[in-house]
């Protein structure tokens, strides 16, 4: 009986495995600086407090597709080229963003770095394999300082309006000079914290993961999902703000800007997830999904 070739075999493929060591070892002496540092800093903020939950997923997704480091065909000379490519300029956005402390190419950099060595060694269909866990990767790219000044304040101007005449409507006593809110003896300012603007980027990823974890096969209900996640996330906001406003009204100023005002960010979540939830079940009538082929053996 000859077990050498079962033997041989295997050890072909666990090859690909033995070339991604080194390249996993180079990554973590590049990165985890970065990471240590964001945990000790950027993370610490409630802007940024989803950093972690998106590396944990990112791994969790590349875990998912490890059949992708094991299964995949040595890549051509067109692969290897474009993954130089991007391999070359992942180092040099990494080489500028850690020189220069600017955490938008130190952090963005692991992304054309880790598709460069994918595509240089496993080839186009790992990296196909994998897509989803490199672009989830985006959500922990801090956002350029002068995209949240030109986004925060006309965000601040329309949750104010809204929470304004909402709450009128309503027959409470609030009015509004700009962003600052009067509610019977109460003036809330409507700060940069409040225009959602973070919150609605990590509901947009949770909302991209769900999606992705769905496979729905219908385009229309995935364009539909997709097209309002920020509209959810900017209505989410809108609910946080107005019950702040009424928390304070009732409760006093110190229950508003205390212990409720934290919760309220994590209500901001659970309404988010809600109504994307609530609209999928809605599309699931409109657009069912079609039945998966199911493959012969």
């Amino acid at each position: 009986m000859n077990t050498l070739a079962p033997r041989a075999s295997a050890l072909d493929a666990l090859a690909p495995l033995k070339t991604w060591w080194p390249i996993v070892l180079g990554l973590l002496v590049l990165y985890v600086p970065t990471y240590w540092g964001m945990a000790h800093g950027l993370w610490n903020s409630d802007d940024y407090a989803h950093g972690p939950i998106v590396l944990v997923v990112t791994l969790y997704l590349i875990w998912q597709q490890r059949a992708a480091f094991v299964e995949a065909n040595a890549p051509g000379r067109g692969e290897i080229a474009l993954g130089w490519a991007f391999f070359v300029i992942g180092l040099l956005a990494y080489t500028l963003g850690r020189s220069q402390d600017i955490l938008l190419f130190e952090v963005g950099s692991q992304i054309p770095v880790i598709l460069g060595a994918l595509l240089i060694t496993l080839g186009r269909k790992a990296a196909r394999a994998l897509w989803f866990a490199l672009f989830f990767l985006l959500f922990m790219i801090p956002l350029p300082g002068f995209f949240v000044d030109a986004v925060t304040g006309p965000l601040k101007q329309y949750i104010s309006i809204i929470a304004e005449q909402v709450l009128y409507a309503a027959g409470y006593p609030i009015a509004r000079s700009g962003v600052t809110l009067t509610v019977g003896q109460y003036q809330l300012l409507v700060a940069d914290a409040c225009s959602g603007l973070h919150s609605m980027f990590s509901l947009s990823a949770m909302g991209l993961l769900y999606l992705y974890l769905m496979q729905h096969t219908s385009l229309a209900r995935n364009l539909v999902i997709m097209a309002a996640i920020i509209p959810i996330a900017f209505a989410a906001n809108v609910v946080r703000v107005m019950v702040l406003i009424l928390v304070t009204y009732h409760l006093g100023d110190e229950a508003g800007q205390g212990f409720l005002h934290g919760f309220a960010g994590i209500m901001l979540f659970v309404i988010g997830l809600l109504f994307l939830f609530v609209l999928d079940w809605l599309l699931g009538f409109v657009f069912p999904d079609r039945p998966r082929a199911v493959a012969q053996p």
